[in-house]
């Protein structure tokens, strides 16, 4: 049996801090605990983009480049319903 002084000193061990883990964040106020939104937080998001849907519609009117395309739109239009026309009185 070795002696006690003999014994091998117990070396240190290399080991890393780790921090404690970051309490969770508070949900955003438009959301609940589980991360869903809220019906307030919704309707404002879709009446947000509504509403800038609606702006650019406004702004491709007034543009001289959105007439156009509102007159070629309407221009197909009516040769599709003459030709729809001539079909039908071809047929009877």
């Amino acid at each position: 049996m070795p002696e006690p002084s003999q014994e091998p000193t117990p070396q240190p061990i290399d080991a890393e801090i780790v921090p404690d883990p970051a309490p969770r964040a508070t949900p955003a106020p438009d959301y609940d605990e589980h991360g869903v939104p809220s019906l307030d937080h919704v309707r404002d998001k879709i009446e947000s983009r509504y509403a800038t849907s609606i702006g650019a519609a406004e702004l491709a009117e007034s543009t001289a480049a959105g007439r156009d395309v509102e007159q070629q739109e309407a221009d197909r239009a009516a040769a599709a319903k003459a030709k729809l026309d001539e079909i039908r009185r071809s047929l009877g």
